[in-house]
């Protein structure tokens, strides 16, 4: 059997800001159907990696491949159409319903693009898309109004408008109370289901934070790769200890992970 097509190649990837290096040879590939984590500490580098992901950031040295184009020798703008991006920081300012939002993703675009206007097809699947993340009675609400997690909600929806190859998920749990969070995580997992072909990779420092489909991790601590592979093998209390630079118990039970500091015994 041949392996799984590759979406996404980092190769000996390194990434120097103000003369200071913070990525240090990264490795990672991310083939058809994986839903990747992408784990570590505040400053790890994790936001950094998920740039060149999403083909916003050059490498230093080494190579990223998306999609099979690589950076540096294809069109950067048509390249990010075919990778849906989710932000919880997305800087919508107007008053967009639920339906606008996701059109936006067509365009690629924050605000709806003046003298644009979706075929039916493209409405059409706005609207399914609604159905599928659970909004379909929130078809109407508007952007200032909406809860934090109709807005991730929605926001998982633009995302899969333009029907991407690749999706990146930028800490989408953010400011989410808990019945948000598992309604938002709950979305996620069935996008394995309903887009079996679909790769993610979804940035956390949080184990709650992920979906029972994830099927990989990766491991960043100080710009360095920690661990990575299948989840299972990947995801333990010594490697998260060494990563956190903390004793960290993690359990897994029912398709989920958590992780709590572990008791230190009075002497």
């Amino acid at each position: 059997m041949s392996a799984p097509q590759t979406v996404l190649a980092l190769d000996g990837v390194t990434f120097r800001r103000n003369g200071i290096e913070i990525l240090h040879g990264i490795d990672l590939t991310v083939r058809v159907g994986e839903h990747w984590a992408l784990l570590g500490p505040n400053g790890a580098g994790k936001s950094t990696i998920l740039g060149f992901c999403g083909a916003q950031t050059h490498p230093t040295t080494g190579t990223v491949e998306v999609l099979g184009h690589r950076l540096g020798r294809v069109d950067l703008q048509e390249l990010r159409r075919h990778i849906g991006h989710v932000n919880p920081r997305h800087p919508l300012r107007s008053d967009l319903t639920v339906l606008d939002v996701v059109l936006t993703g067509f365009t690629g675009t924050i605000e709806r693009q003046m003298r644009w206007a979706p075929t039916d097809a493209e409405r059409q699947r706005a609207l399914d898309l609604v159905e599928l993340v659970g909004l379909h009675d929130r078809l109407d609400a508007r952007w200032p109004t909406m809860s934090q997690g109709e807005r991730g909600r929605s926001l998982i929806a633009r995302a899969l408008a333009p029907d991407p190859a690749l999706l990146l998920l930028d800490e989408p749990t953010t400011g989410l109370d808990v019945a948000a969070r598992e309604q938002l995580l709950e979305t996620i997992d069935g996008l394995a289901h309903g887009h079996p072909d679909l790769a993610s990779i979804l940035v956390t420092h949080h184990l709650e934070e992920l979906p029972e489909s994830t099927t990989h991790a990766m491991i960043v601590a100080d710009g360095d790769t920690v661990a990575a592979g299948d989840i299972g093998a990947v995801i333990d209390s010594e490697t998260i200890s060494a990563a956190f630079r903390h004793p960290i118990d993690v359990a897994h039970d029912d398709g989920r992970w958590s992780a709590r500091a572990r008791r230190r015994i009075a002497v």
